[in-house]
């Protein structure tokens, strides 16, 4: 019998076809104790098997690339921490059996990231992906994962593993549902970049039954368990006018009547770059260089090095502009050399400018080395701090910029309400805004962006939201200065309708998300995005909002 539930859609498109479960988890081991002369060969099998683990994590990320790879090696940093491995030595060496002391080693660090406040607590999904992984080696049963298949189908899981999405076969798995996660979980983030349909924090997802057909819409969240013919048929009909729409649409974002609106894309490194150039992006919005450091948690890149790849990267957008996001370290980006290891909160504490303020010489070489980077290249090259907080946040890094040599655009990333409120102040410092909706919301509603049962407050049509980027804008627009929007909420193409009625200039977004935030902008008029916006702006609810405003968008 036909029925409709609905999640979060986080990644456009539809999907038809028959579900598939994801394999069932490793199973906590027995408590095996071993003889004493056992101990050595336990310990070896144990760090063997982390560290096979470990290289299995660096070969997926090879393979995938881009942000894939960046989440992938952190996870297998994960495998081969000294600390975890010593624990675990330390438990075998009690006399516990190598599977069950690496076990009770990372069930350690998971009470720890659980009470480490509700950021962290949201990277326990990595931990424990890590662990069945090495646990499913030493006791010999299979990895945990995606099913085999040679039939297409929809994948249903309680959540997905980095490991599991950044591999995913777009050629047999048609799509995936979650019943945890939300808009920017690890999941949600890789499936946008890989252009798979996905919906995640469905309640009792797991619970729907091998082999029924389902049919889920990406844009919408609808989730459509046994389809009746009727249905499919004008689901597949919807499919097809949006294919036609994305097919008929290609050059520079503008609405219907013609109003520019940049549309940009989010980057990792130069390994995203062709993806962004096939996407038609009119320059990078967002270039996140924390996963060149993060190639070696211990050690800063040299300058000459970060010269190297950011020179790759701007040489791939001629006469376009280039916004680099200075390194964004803590909360769920530790780097040894430089965050502290003992924060009881990390999300409210010392990460993004705050790192670097501390550490003056870091920031220095990333500025010389960008500045290094861009001299001879026609490109326009633009700098932004995270975690801007006010106008004395946004002035010193003005002045770290201008102390390096650096005479480029100097803005302020707002992922702060304090930043949203209070934009004409830092815009007498900073030369542009670029809003960070991810962490804003966050922020604005004390959730945590990894926690599926929060997903509602991570939903980037939220009212209150919406209120704190259309104050950032319109300070902005009386300061005669661009404001663009690089979270996530720039990929949903009804809301980036939203957003430019509200007054924001450029939408930064994975390559994937591009022709569809295109297609969509072509379809309307600046003035029906500006009361699309006044419509949302006057909802109740993330639901109605989104509704209101596809109506008006319709309309």
């Amino acid at each position: 019998m036909e029925q409709h539930l609905h999640g979060v859609g986080v990644s456009q498109g539809m999907a038809i076809g028959p579900v598939r479960h994801m394999g069932t988890a490793v199973l906590e081991p027995p408590a095996v104790r071993i003889p004493a002369e056992a101990v050595q060969a336990e310990r070896a099998r144990a760090e063997r098997a982390a560290r096979t683990v470990a290289a299995d994590l660096d070969e997926r990320g090879h393979r995938a690339g881009g942000e894939a790879q960046a989440v992938l090696e952190a996870q297998a940093l994960i495998a081969t921490d000294p600390e975890l491995l010593a624990d675990s030595a330390r438990r075998i060496t009690d006399g516990n059996s190598a599977a069950r002391a690496v076990y009770d080693a990372f069930d350690g660090y998971r009470t720890l990231l659980a009470q480490a406040g509700d950021y962290l607590a949201g990277r326990i999904t990595d931990l424990d992906d890590v662990r069945d992984r090495i646990v499913a080696r030493l006791l010999d049963v299979p990895m945990p994962g995606v099913p085999d298949s040679d039939e297409p189908y929809v994948l249903f899981a309680r959540d997905l593993a980095p490991a599991d999405t950044a591999l995913l076969d777009p050629a047999l798995v048609l799509g995936f549902v979650t019943e945890e996660g939300g808009p920017t979980s690890h999941s949600a983030i890789l499936a946008r970049a890989m252009g798979v349909p996905a919906v995640v924090a469905l309640r009792g997802a797991t619970k729907t039954p091998e082999g029924v057909t389902v049919a889920l819409d990406g844009r919408t969240g609808e989730v459509v368990i046994a389809p009746a013919a009727d249905t499919r048929e004008q689901l597949q009909a919807l499919a097809r006018q949006r294919d036609a729409a994305l097919a008929a649409t290609d050059g520079p974002g503008r609405t219907s009547d013609g109003h520019r609106v940049l549309l940009l894309a989010n980057i990792g490194g130069p390994a995203d770059v062709p993806a962004a150039r096939a996407a038609g992006a009119e320059g990078v919005g967002l270039f996140r260089t924390e996963f060149l450091f993060l190639d070696d948690s211990e050690r800063a890149p040299s300058q000459a090095r970060q010269t190297e790849v950011y020179r790759s990267v701007m040489e791939a957008f001629p006469e376009q502009r280039v916004v680099v996001r200075v390194l964004d370290a803590g909360a769920d980006k530790p780097l040894g050399f430089l965050t502290p290891a003992d924060e009881p909160n990390p999300a409210l504490g010392v990460r993004g400018l705050r790192t670097l303020l501390e550490h003056p010489g870091v920031l220095a070489t990333q500025l010389r080395a960008l500045r290094k980077a861009a001299e001879g290249l026609p490109v326009r090259l633009e700098v932004m701090a995270p975690m801007i907080a006010d106008r004395h946040d946004a002035a010193a890094f003005t002045q770290a910029c201008r102390e390096a040599g650096l005479e480029t655009a100097a803005g302020a990333m707002v992922e702060i309400p304090s930043a949203a409120l209070r934009a004409a102040a830092i815009l007498d410092e900073a030369d542009f805004l670029s809003l960070g909706t991810n962490d804003l919301a966050q922020y604005t509603f004390a959730a945590d962006r990894q926690t599926g049962a929060l997903a509602r407050y991570q939903d980037p049509w939220q009212p209150a939201l919406l209120d704190l980027i259309a104050a950032a804008a319109r300070a902005a627009g009386e300061a005669g200065k661009s404001c663009g929007v690089c979270g996530e909420a720039a990929a949903d193409p009804d809301l980036a309708c939203v957003l430019v009625g509200l007054g924001v200039t450029s939408l930064s977004m994975g390559p994937t998300a591009l022709p569809y935030v295109r297609a969509r902008l072509r379809q309307v008029t600046v003035d029906g995005c500006r009361q699309a916006a006044r419509a949302a702006l006057a909802a109740e609810d993330p639901q109605e909002a989104r509704a209101t405003a596809r109506r008006t968008l319709d309309g």
